[in-house]
Formats: structure tokens, sequence, C-alpha cells
């Protein structure tokens, strides 16, 4: 298709920001509006002065404010809208499944194992972005915490700015609560113990980004405690009261017992071991979150079962 035939969205708009858009990037704002134009070409735009805010050029970095006027100029569109919109059909069917909980203000989506929370390195659409692309009539849909990609669970998305704020509030200032399920490789002795080993970001000689115990890290701290024995693995529960990348997994893996299936923390052998026994993925599970609604204070609970591969995985070990 060339330049002339691909269509046109429509002539100059003058948005007003109102309070769901307060304080989100321009760039994030203009990919939600300008659905189906790449990146590149929103950068673009934004960097020629095409669009503007308050009549001012601005960087795409620039945080909106209620009652900003943004001047989006009509931009030719490569890809049809249709492809833009496309959902592949497992990851359709997650999202409309495993939806556990939704308000005004926030939903709360059980995700599997394998998907990624959001786009990028070769990955075309993660959970945030399918979510978008299924719900095109919803003008904020923000991830309000992370996961792994293969780590399955509570993960909430936030449909509010107001939301998004509060919500982030209570996760720096500790105030929800996350309970994780994981199977360690081999037998831990202890029943229950804080870890409390700071983690330092690394990258490793081929450029995979790893996170190591070092006193030159940040905080981070672990509540471990056994659930069951079993002869080659340990189920247990993990609270981390800190949110620092990979946490669970690095502080398994320095007590000697890495998490079975991690690949970047773990012990190649026993994954090997455990994986001709049917483990095809990382034993990680966010089970349940609980905290204060982020607009109405109450509280709240939301809990995602065990995946039942996982758990018929477990009813096949032998217990000590």
């Amino acid at each position: 298709m060339n330049k002339d035939s691909e269509p046109l969205l429509p002539t100059v708009q003058l948005v007003e920001i109102t309070e769901d858009n307060n304080d989100q990037r321009l760039d994030n704002f203009l990919l939600t509006r300008l659905k189906g134009v790449p990146k590149s070409r929103i950068y673009r735009i934004v960097r020629k002065g095409e669009v503007r805010v308050n009549k001012g050029r601005v960087d795409v970095n620039y945080r909106l404010m209620t009652g900003d006027i943004v001047r989006i100029p009509p931009v030719r569109v490569a890809e049809k809208a249709e492809q833009a919109a496309f959902v592949p059909q497992a990851l359709r069917d997650v999202l409309q499944r495993g939806l556990l909980y939704e308000d005004e203000g926030f939903m709360v989506i059980d995700k599997p194992a394998g998907y990624p929370v959001h786009g990028g390195s070769g990955v075309d659409a993660g959970i945030i972005e399918g979510l978008r692309r299924l719900r095109p009539e919803a003008t904020f849909l923000e991830l309000v915490h992370r996961l792994d990609r293969d780590t399955s669970g509570c993960l909430i998305v936030a449909k509010k700015r107001s939301a998004l704020r509060r919500l982030h509030e209570l996760f720096r200032d500790d105030h929800i609560h996350k309970t994780y399920l994981a199977l360690l490789a081999g037998q831990w002795a202890r029943k229950k113990m804080v870890v409390n080993a700071p983690l330092l970001k690394n990258v490793s000689k081929g450029g995979e980004r790893m996170v190591v115990v070092s006193q030159a890290g940040k905080a981070a701290e672990t509540v471990f405690r056994r659930l069951k024995l079993f002869k080659n693995a340990t189920l247990i529960e993990a609270t981390p009261k800190t949110g620092r990348t990979h946490q669970i997994r690095v502080h398994a893996a320095w007590l000697g017992h890495p998490i079975v299936g991690d690949e970047r923390y773990g012990l190649a052998e026993v994954n090997k071991a455990f994986h001709r026994k049917g483990y095809k993925r990382m034993f990680l599970h966010a089970r349940e979150l609980a905290f204060e609604h982020p607009l109405t204070g109450k509280p709240i609970r939301f809990e995602a079962p065990l995946p039942p591969q996982l758990q018929e995985l477990l009813d096949h070990e032998e217990p000590v």
C-alpha cells in the first residue's frame, strides 16, 4: 500500500484532558487515541511539532494534566484497522476466561504462564495490549504491577487514573498483601524463614538480565513458609514484603532451593529431571492479593486457584 492509498484519520482534533488521563505520558495517550498508528510514526509527529499541548511543542515524555488541550494532526495509518486490532485466539480466550473481578476502577485477571504482561522483544501483544484491542472503547487501561512471563496468577489492571495512583501508593507503602505458591527443588528443612537479602540488577555476559544478592543492592524481604514436603521438592508459600525484580526467584535460589522450572536461576539438571515428569513451566503462581479498594477503602481479597496442570503434577508427587 503506498502512502496516498493509506486511510487518513480525521482532520485536526483538539482533545481536552480529563481526570482519567491526568499524569499520563503523552506517547501512551497518543498510542491509545491513534490505534493502528506505529509507535515510530507517533514519535515522529511529536518531534516535528505536529502534536501540540496548549499550543506549544512538548516531548513524548510530557505528563498530561487535567485541562490540557492536545492538538492531534491528521495521521495516515499504515496498517488496516482490523490488523491493528487483531488478538490471537489463544490470548483472546485467556482474557475472556481469566477475569476474576471488574468494577469501574480496576480489574483483576488470572494471568496464565507463558504470556508477557506487555509486548516487546519480538512479542506483538501481551496481556495489556490484548485487553486494549479487545476493548477499543476503553479510554484508560494500564498495568498496576507486573508478573514475569512464566508466572501465573493475580494481575491488576487499572481502568481509571485515580485508581492507578491509589494502587501505586498501596504497593509502595506495602499495603497490598501478596501471596505466591512455589515448588522448590529439594527438601527445605525449615518451616518458616524471613529472607532479608539485598538485590542488585546485573547483566550476564550473554546480555541476559540477571538479579543477584549483593550488599550493593536494594533492600528486599521475603517470608517463606513450608506447606508440604515431597521426596524431591517442597511446596512453599512466599510473601514478598518488597517488590524487587525476580525477588522470590532469587531469594529461593539463595536458600539453595531454586524454584522448579526456573531456567534463569535454577539448576539445569534438576529442571531436566522435573521436565521429564511433565513440568513444562516454572512453578510460581501469584495466588492471592488483599488490599483496600482504591476507590471505596473497603478491604477486598482475590484468589487465583493453582492451575489444574500444576495441581495434577503435585498430586503425583511422592509425599514425605
